[in-house]
Formats: structure tokens, sequence, C-alpha cells
């Protein structure tokens, strides 16, 4: 299968302000990838690239050693990989085969450098988070 489901994509916050063209343009962009049990998905502290979703399995975040949540079908993270070049902030570790759809930094910025309308929607988002946080 080319791409992610778009349902899969659909709930994720990120991109909930996206029309149908838009989220077949974002889940077009997505590759399967699937990681065994006991795998390091990503790791905290590193540079970060890919974003990820999760379609299956379940997996375990932690932050400095401790587990802080699971993860599992629908969930995403690494968001903030796909936007800059920044550092991880947690790890996770596949707990079983997890079947994920993921998007590099490098497949995103085309998609949205030509795409206004995408851009701007996940700039309207990310405020929307940011101030969520702070509030």
């Amino acid at each position: 299968m080319a791409g992610a489901p778009v349902e899969l994509i659909r709930g994720i916050p990120l991109f909930s302000d996206l029309d149908g063209r838009e989220l077949d343009a974002v889940a077009s962009s997505m590759k399967a990838r699937t990681f065994e049990a006991g795998r390091t998905v990503v790791e905290e502290g590193t540079t970060g690239v890919g974003f990820f979703v999760i379609e299956s399995g379940t997996a375990t975040v932690t932050v400095d050693g401790r587990p802080v949540r699971t993860l599992g079908s629908g969930d995403h993270f690494g968001e903030l990989a796909l936007i800059g070049n920044v550092g991880r902030t947690a790890s996770v570790v596949a707990d079983t085969e997890l079947r994920c759809f993921g998007m590099s930094f490098w497949d995103f910025r085309p998609l949205v450098e030509s795409n206004a309308s995408i851009a701007w929607k996940l700039l309207e988002a990310m405020a929307r988070r940011l101030s969520g946080a702070s509030a």
C-alpha cells in the first residue's frame, strides 16, 4: 500500500484542519515502517527527522528513563521533528510489533513549501497547541 490511510491521519490534531485533498497529499507522503518488539524507535536527546503515526501495536514513551505514557493505534509522535531540527524530548520503544506510517522532514518540507494552505493550517494548529501548553 502506498502512503498512510487518510482515516489514520485525520485524527491527528496537527492535521485536523486539512481538507480531503490536503489530507491525501500528507497521507501519500508517508511510508510504512514496522519495528519489532523491544526496538527503540526514537531516542531522547538525539536529533529527530521523523514523525510517526501508529497503525497497530503498542509502545512505551520514557523521559529520563521513566515510563510516562503508552501509545497505541492512532497515537503519534515526533511532530516537532517535521518542523525543526530539534532534539527528541522522549524515547519511544516498541512493546509489541509496531506498525507505523512515517514521514521525514525531507518529505514534509517540499509538501508544505508547495502548498500554502497546508502551511497556514499547520501554523494555526501549532499556535493552538502552544497556547494550550502555556495556559
